[in-house]
């Protein structure tokens, strides 16, 4: 999944260090990271980080919405029937996003995505683009 960096290098080695900051259930997430360069900041906030996984998309690698793939890390903590995420093709934008990806805990996450699939609509792809409009135009990053 190409992206931009918007941290440091080094950053995953840091992250031991900045275990006990962690604000999320199950994913590692911290609001105001230290580790997010000044440029990284500006990138997420305004959601351009992840304008090259249009190439992605392009490519067919990935799709508008889907699940989103996560880090090594956080997929080895997914378990059982839940691991049918991976039958998807990723998505750089889904349920979780526009609920509120920070704040929801790593098995309700997957939850999501298990529900995403087995009640997808075109309908419900549209419908979770135009929120994803709607936080990108905000600011507030996804």
């Amino acid at each position: 999944m190409a992206k931009f960096r918007t941290m440091v290098d080094g950053a995953d080695s840091q992250k031991e260090a900045l275990r006990h900051h962690n604000e999320a259930d199950g994913l590692f997430k911290i609001a105001d990271d230290p580790r997010i360069t000044r440029v990284g900041r500006l990138l997420r906030r305004t959601s351009l980080d992840e304008l090259p996984q249009l190439l992605n998309v392009l490519r067919g690698q990935m799709s508008l919405v889907g699940p989103r793939p996560l880090v090594p890390e956080d997929d080895q903590r997914v378990q059982g029937w839940y691991r049918r995420r991976l039958h998807l093709t990723p998505g750089m934008t889904g349920r979780w996003q526009v609920l509120g990806s920070a704040r929801i805990p790593l098995q309700e996450m997957v939850k999501l995505d298990y529900l995403y699939a087995a009640n997808w609509s075109l309908w419900l792809d549209v419908k979770i683009m135009l929120r994803t409009i709607g936080f990108v135009l905000s600011r507030r990053g996804l």
